[in-house]
């Protein structure tokens, strides 16, 4: 059963009503945690630009926090998990009671985009990538034909000109220094080749180190389908489960939840309101 409920039962209505305290203590915290500060950017042209950045450090410091205040409950501690650019910050605790557990999910869902720092050598770089990027393709179109005038020249120094591509099969099947002498010319051409894309690649991952991430959310409440849905923003839910054997049910039989288990629902769902009020 989620919390908070509709439910006209008296226990169910008052841990609800302790469950939305919570929610909106939480949602507070989020909205301090979540203000946006300016932050300058360049774009892949080099223009320098305005955008604005939450800290996602900070939030999961405040996971900690509420964590610790909570020693009794079990806990995974502080989550993160990625999806392209979204990104998603979550704690998870519950606390058993008899066969009855009571759950907590926190969770803040955001978006990171990816900007370069504002410095030139981001366009130094994007220039040279360029540059040996033709490079490598004029090489590339050129190869073939250069080769076949290199492979010409090798055969009439060797005294064999004019030959046919089932002469040239011969002749390199009779002659293991022939072949090995063209072969080493293949090489060396491709060699020039596999020296450029070879500094292309280091220029990229040195352009990768000069990436920077802006984080973007919304400090509203949204619902378990939102947050599916790719939506930014927090989400604060109580959840109570029976246990029995080993699994856990959602419908409950609230009659038939003895009175002092209730009490102890009531008073840890007080403690997580009480470690949320800092």
């Amino acid at each position: 059963m989620q919390i908070t409920s509709n439910s006209p039962d008296p226990f169910i209505k008052l841990i609800s009503e302790k469950g939305e305290k919570a929610r909106l203590l939480f949602l507070g915290h989020i909205k301090e945690l979540a203000r946006k500060v300016p932050v300058k950017v360049m774009l892949g042209d080099g223009t320098v630009t305005d955008q604005e950045s939450f800290d996602p450090g900070l939030v999961r410091q405040f996971y900690d926090t509420v964590l610790r205040g909570l020693p009794a409950w079990a806990s995974n501690g502080v989550s993160v998990t990625t999806d392209q650019d979204l990104r998603r910050s979550f704690i998870k605790f519950e606390i058993k009671e008899g066969n009855y557990v009571l759950s907590c999910h926190m969770s803040l869902q955001y978006h990171a985009l990816l900007f370069y720092k504002p410095d030139h050598k981001v366009i130094d770089i994007q220039k040279e990538i360029s540059k040996i990027s033709q490079e490598i393709e004029n090489l590339q179109r050129n190869m073939a034909p250069e080769s076949d005038k290199q492979i010409e020249e090798r055969l009439r120094k060797a005294g064999y000109e004019n030959v046919d591509q089932q002469k040239l099969f011969e002749l390199l099947f009779e002659h293991d220094n022939l072949t090995q002498e063209l072969i080493e010319l293949q090489q060396e051409n491709q060699k020039q080749v596999n020296e450029l894309v070879k500094r292309q690649t280091l220029l990229f991952k040195e352009l990768d180190n000069l990436l920077i991430e802006v984080y973007h959310t919304m400090p509203v409440m949204i619902d378990e389908m939102r947050m599916i849905a790719a939506e930014e923003g927090c989400m604060c839910v109580f959840n109570l489960e029976y246990l029995r054997n080993n699994a856990r049910e959602g419908n409950l039989n609230l009659e038939r939840i003895p009175d002092k288990v209730k009490n102890s629902l009531l008073s840890m769902t007080d403690d997580v309101v009480q470690v949320l009020r800092f």
